[in-house]
């Protein structure tokens, strides 16, 4: 499954579908995304593939820097609702995104690019 769409419930939670929650078994991790949309990771890819690639030379390369500040401003990590497979999105990052209740996400490669439906690329 490389795509979905979903509508949030009152309390903002994101269901995921059945086919990806042993994907996010070890939590999701939300930030801010490079446009108006979120990135998505399972906790295993945020540590695995994220956080090293954010370490770089952050005293002398402000691009990395920028880079730091872009996703860790306003991440969240939580574990999935084992009950039910949901996750809850956090009102300053749907405003950073411009999402209100519709959702589509997108698979890109290690992560998932998460926006309202009019916006995202």
């Amino acid at each position: 499954m490389d795509y979905f769409e979903r509508k949030l419930d009152d309390k903002r939670r994101l269901t995921i579908p059945t086919e990806l929650r042993l994907e996010f078994a070890s939590g999701v991790v939300i930030s801010r995304g490079f446009g108006e949309y979120l990135h998505m990771y399972s906790q295993q890819t945020w540590d695995s593939q994220v956080e090293p690639a954010l370490k770089g030379n952050q005293i002398f390369d402000e691009e990395m820097a920028d880079m730091n500040v872009k996703f860790r401003r306003g991440k969240t990590s939580q574990s999935l609702d084992q009950k039910q497979g949901r996750v809850t999105l956090e009102q300053h990052l749907l405003d950073y995104a411009g999402i209100s209740k519709e959702i589509v996400a997108v698979r890109v490669g290690a992560y998932w690019r998460v926006g309202d439906p009019d916006k995202i690329a």
